[in-house]
C-alpha cells in the first residue's frame, strides 16, 4: 500500500501567481484526505487530477481565512456534482461557525450530510489501517492543531516455502507466527516467529503542523516520522517577525526536524515575499539536509 500526498497550495496568507493557498491532499487506498481548504481548492483539485467526490474527510488546522475559505468552494461543487455521500470534516469549533453561518447566508443546502468534529488533543480517526491524531500548537494564541497520519503497524509477510519445509501446518500456527508469537510443533520443535515472517513492511506517519511557532509538542508528535510538513514561512533574519504572528522561520523547523529525527522535511506556507525561496532551503539544508519546499502541485510517494 501508498500513500500519495499532492501539495495543493503552498503560499502563506495570500496567493501568488506560482502559489495558491494551504491545502494538501493525502490519497489513501482510493480515499482522498484533505488538509487544510484555502480559496479554490476544489479547482486545484481538478489540475491535478484527483476527484472531488473522493473527499472523505477534511482537516482544518485552524480558522485563518487562508485556510478554511475554500471549504466554501469545495462543499458547492461536491453539490453540483452530486455527492450523496456523507462529508466528515475535523476542526477547531470556530470551523464549524463560520461555515455554518456561511451556508445559512448563502442559502445553499448541500444535498448530502456534513458531519462536524470539534477536535481535541489525540485521536481522531481510527481506522482500521491508520489512525488520525491532532496536537496543539501555537499560532499567536487562537485555537489550532497539528494532524499525525499514521499507518497502523503491518505484518510481515509469511516466508510459505520455509513453513513448508519445517511442516508448519496451515492455520491457527501460521496466524500466531505472523503475529509475533513462536510456536510448538506436536513433534517438541518450536518454529520461532522471526525465522519464518519477512520484515514488516515500512509504517507511514506523516506530521502536517499547520501554522505555528516552533513549539516542543511538534517535536513529541514528530518523533521518527517519515514527511513532516513544516510551517516555514519566513528565512531567520525575520525570526522575531515570525514568531511574533506565530510562524516559523525555516531554520526553526529544521531543528525540529533533527531533533524528531524525521526521514524528510518538506517547508510550507511560504511567504509571498520570496520570489525564489532558496534562501529558505539553504537555511534549511545547513541544519537537517534532508529537506524539501514544498510548491503546487509537489507529488511525494510512499510505500
Amino acid at each position: 500500500m501508498n500513500l500519495k500526498i499532492v501539495f495543493l497550495g503552498t503560499s502563506a496568507a495570500v496567493p501568488t501567481l506560482e502559489r495558491s493557498l494551504p491545502a494538501i491532499a493525502y490519497v489513501w487506498k482510493g480515499e482522498i484526505l484533505l488538509f487544510d481548504a484555502g480559496e479554490g481548492v476544489q479547482r486545484q483539485m481538478l489540475k491535478a487530477g484527483l476527484s472531488i467526490l473522493k473527499v472523505k474527510r477534511v482537516f482544518i488546522t485552524h480558522n485563518h481565512g487562508d485556510h478554511v475559505i475554500g471549504l466554501l468552494g469545495l462543499i458547492h461543487t461536491m453539490s453540483m456534482y452530486g455527492r450523496t455521500k456523507d462529508l466528515e470534516i475535523y476542526g477547531p469549533k470556530s470551523v464549524w461557525n463560520f461555515l455554518k453561518e456561511s451556508i445559512e447566508t448563502i442559502g445553499h443546502d448541500p444535498q448530502y450530510r456534513i458531519v462536524f468534529r470539534s477536535v481535541n488533543e489525540g485521536t481522531i480517526v481510527d481506522e482500521e489501517d491508520y489512525a488520525v491524531k491532532a496536537f496543539k500548537v501555537d499560532h499567536g494564541g487562537i485555537e489550532a492543531y497539528g494532524y499525525v497520519f499514521e499507518e497502523k503497524k503491518r505484518l510481515g509477510k509469511l516466508d510459505v516455502k520455509k513453513l513448508v519445509e519445517l511442516g508448519v501446518p496451515q492455520g491457527p500456527l501460521w496466524k500466531m507466527l505472523q503475529e509475533g508469537k513462536d510456536v510448538v510443533l506436536e513433534d517438541g520443535r518450536v518454529v520461532k516467529w522471526r525465522d519464518v515472517v519477512k520484515p514488516e513492511h515500512y509504517k507511514i506517519k506523516v506530521v502536517y503542523t499547520g501554522d505555528t511557532k516552533p513549539v516542543k509538542n511538534t517535536i513529541e508528535a514528530s518523533k521518527n516520522a517519515t514527511v513532516l510538513i513544516h510551517d516555514g514561512t519566513f528565512d531567520s533574519s525575520k525570526s522575531k517577525e515570525a514568531h511574533e504572528q506565530g510562524h516559523s522561520t525555516a531554520s526553526d523547523a529544521a531543528r525540529i526536524a533533527a531533533e524528531a529525527n524525521v526521514d524528510l522535511l518538506v517547508l510550507t506556507h511560504i511567504s509571498a515575499r520570496y520570489k525564489n525561496p532558496e534562501i529558505l532551503l539553504d537555511e534549511a539544508k545547513r541544519i537537517f539536509e534532508r529537506t524539501t519546499i514544498a510548491y503546487d502541485f509537489l507529488t511525494i510517494i510512499l510505500f
